[in-house]
């Protein structure tokens, strides 16, 4: 079998893809790459600072792979950081990073081969000459990319000024939209840090904030802003999904301590994180957005290299941390105080499919196909058996054809083969079912099945102005 048929065993998998899934556009709708190189239109000097620059992916297993952390995050020349990532890729038998890389290198660069440790220098040198042209530059390569739209992850105390020059910007064919991630708003926990943010928020929406109510009240205007440019769809960092239900009184009790400097219990930040959510889950029901809430994920795990090179920099792990008990009772409340919004849950620990997908079943509502999602496979199990573990337990305990599909959850330019990946592995899986005799081989209902997962799902769900065949 030769790589156009990668990841796909049957002959059904093969038409289904290439027939039907292939040559679909993109809708990204939770990313974190920068609206400001987007509207810069940034170009790359070399390959290390596309692939190397923030990539903590590809961090941990240099880290693994016995890499001395100057040639990760230090000071080494950028070829000799690319040199030892060659040498550890080469040893990545099994990894997804290996899948994707080399998928990355033929997608954009056209290159044939295998990077290793005796192929870096020409890989250098190919991927040097072409980043150099101009048809390498940001913009170029999401639009070559097939990208119709993508969500940027943005603070509702941001100022959206570079979402205001690229909404004005008629030279891009891509839609770039922001969606509200308020996660410092909910960190009452963090003390000095909790209280430079209500300040932030405070002059974003130009109003006071020195009580829940008015924090309430500022990102509300902050979403009405965002609104206007397109948001529709907020994100949600938690550590697990509580329920610590307070009255409106003792929320407010637990706000003024905390904004005074004084100690708040665990149970209190719980209370505080309860009732903001709530809210911000009515707000969602305002506006008509889909609320993500990504779970399961215990951060920041070595404190010797936090305080070293901060967040976000290979050191956080799985949590199985993730009781459905409060899941499903923080639903309830949303549900009987206004409404639960569109939803879709993320739960890093892959053992939660089942959960999540038996939970959301009790909350599914017409008119809407698939109100509530089991979200894509994330982060640490976003890899063929992670990808094939969630559509698997999707299909058993709901209605897979509903699915919303891929997302890229990075901050690279080159990561949109992973919507390839994913789109070869549904194919793969459904082509399987298919002649094990599961499902007939009915390729109009297949291929519509298999079309709405990779593109149309996504646009109807979070109703972006795009078009669906």
């Amino acid at each position: 079998m030769d790589d156009r048929d990668f990841l796909l065993s049957t002959a059904t998998g093969e038409e289904l893809f290439h027939t039907y899934a292939e040559g679909l556009p993109i809708v990204d709708y939770h990313c974190h790459i920068s609206p400001q190189e987007i509207w810069e239109d940034r170009r790359y000097g070399n390959i290390c600072q596309v692939w190397l620059g923030g990539d903590h992916y590809k961090w941990r297993l240099m880290r693994a792979n016995g890499v001395d952390e100057r040639y990760i995050t230090g000071d080494a020349p950028d070829r000799e950081k690319f040199q030892k990532w060659a040498e550890t890729l080469t040893r990545c038998v099994g990894n997804p990073v290996y899948e994707w890389s080399h998928l990355e290198l033929k997608r954009y660069f056209g290159y044939e081969g295998v990077l290793n440790a005796s192929t870096a220098q020409e890989v250098w040198d190919l991927t040097s000459a072409k980043l150099a042209d101009p048809s390498m530059s940001c913009r170029n390569l999401v639009a070559r990319s097939n990208v119709r739209l993508i969500c940027t992850t943005d603070d509702p105390a941001d100022d959206f000024g570079w979402h205001r020059k690229l909404a004005a910007d008629d030279s891009f064919g891509v839609k770039v939209v922001p969606a509200m991630r308020p996660d410092a708003a909910l960190r009452i926990e963090r003390g000095e840090e909790s209280r430079a943010y209500l300040g932030r928020i405070s002059e974003a929406a130009g109003m006071p904030v020195t009580s829940f109510a008015e924090l309430c009240a500022a990102i509300s205007a902050r979403y009405d802003v965002a609104h206007e440019l397109g948001c529709r769809a907020s994100d949600h960092a938690l550590d697990y999904v509580m329920f610590e239900p307070a009255t409106a009184d003792e929320v407010e009790a637990v706000f003024a301590r905390a904004a005074a400097g004084e100690p708040v219990t665990g149970v209190e930040v719980l209370q505080y994180k309860t009732a903001l959510m709530e809210f911000l889950a009515s707000e969602y029901v305002r506006l008509g957005w889909v609320m993500q809430l990504h779970f399961g994920c215990k951060r920041d795990n070595n404190r010797r290299m936090f305080a070293k090179l901060g967040p976000d920099t290979g050191y956080d792990c799985v949590s199985d941390h993730t009781p459905a008990d409060q899941l499903a009772d923080f639903l309830d409340a949303v549900d009987e105080n206004g409404g639960l919004p569109k939803t879709i849950l993320y739960s890093l620990n892959p053992n939660d499919n089942v959960v999540i997908d038996t939970v959301m079943g009790c909350f599914q509502e017409g008119p809407v196909a698939g109100k509530m999602q089991n979200g894509s496979a994330w982060w640490f199990n976003d890899n063929e058996c992670g990808m094939r573990e969630q559509l698997t337990a999707l299909a058993n305990e709901g209605v897979l054809g509903t699915f919303v599909g891929m997302l890229t959850d990075s901050r690279s330019f080159l990561s949109y083969p992973r919507h390839e990946y994913f789109r070869r592995v549904l194919c793969g899986l459904v082509g399987e079912w298919v002649e094990a005799g599961k499902y007939p081989r009915d390729m109009g209902a297949l291929g519509s099945i298999v079309s709405d997962i990779s593109y149309g799902n996504a646009v109807r769900y979070f109703g972006f102005d795009l078009p669906v065949a």
